[in-house]
């Protein structure tokens, strides 16, 4: 049961808090928020996971007292899609690594945010890294393996150990529409493999939850095929 938060106590001169990132984070952390589960950005804060964040109706309605101008996203998709990148992102992430990122990734930025608080990792834009982020999507992930089949090339499995797939697991259905209700920019797929992409279009028509089970497979079958080496 949620406590009603009084914050009026907080306002004295050492305790006013500015519009800063470090205020606000230290703002939602006072009021029982706990910020490893939310993704920051100066005009909304995104809800990764609403249990764990402790995110209550009663927390947004004392934030937004504080911080009226900055909206709180309560969007039920992107959770899920937290929910499968995490399944990556924590396997692949070492506490305080440093992170490169993508340029002008919106979805992947909301990702890896809240990783430098869970693990204390550094996201940067150029320079020395230990990971480098992969914006490859669970439809390319599909189509490249297909395209390798059909080209007789075997399984084209995309893996590189110094790189992180935050969007594997993710299809460009779940990143658009939440793209698109939260106003920006929309992702495409990057595979343009004519046959692949149809095949998957016929597959998507008749089994819908084909692409995990793709990629499932073609796993299960890279593992036996390096056990056996």
């Amino acid at each position: 049961m949620d406590l009603i938060f009084d914050v009026t106590g907080l306002s004295s001169e050492e305790e006013k808090f500015s519009d800063s990132k470090k205020d606000v984070l230290k703002f939602l952390k006072i009021i029982g928020v706990d910020t490893r589960f939310i993704s920051y950005t100066p005009e909304k804060i995104y809800i990764n996971n609403l249990r764990f964040s402790k995110f209550s109706r009663t927390r947004e309605a004392t934030f937004n007292k504080q911080y009226p101008e900055i909206e709180v996203v309560r969007s039920s998709l992107f959770q899920k899609i937290c929910s499968r990148s995490a399944k990556v992102l924590t396997l692949e992430i070492k506490p305080n690594s440093t992170i490169l990122m993508p340029e002008d990734n919106f979805i992947c930025e909301l990702l890896l945010e809240p990783y430098t608080r869970k693990y204390g990792v550094k996201l940067v834009y150029d320079g020395d890294y230990d990971l480098k982020v992969n914006p490859l999507i669970l439809d390319d992930k599909v189509n490249t393996i297909f395209e390798g089949i059909f080209a007789g090339e075997g399984l084209n499995l995309i893996n590189n150990d110094d790189e992180i797939y935050p969007l594997a697991n993710v299809s460009l259905d779940w990143i658009n529409s939440f793209l698109e209700a939260d106003g920006q920019d929309l992702m495409e797929c990057e595979n343009n493999d004519d046959l692949a992409n149809s095949f998957s279009e016929f597959l998507n028509d008749v089994a819908p939850q084909f692409k995990e089970n793709v990629v499932s497979a073609s796993d299960f079958i890279d593992m036996k095929l390096k056990n056996k080496n």
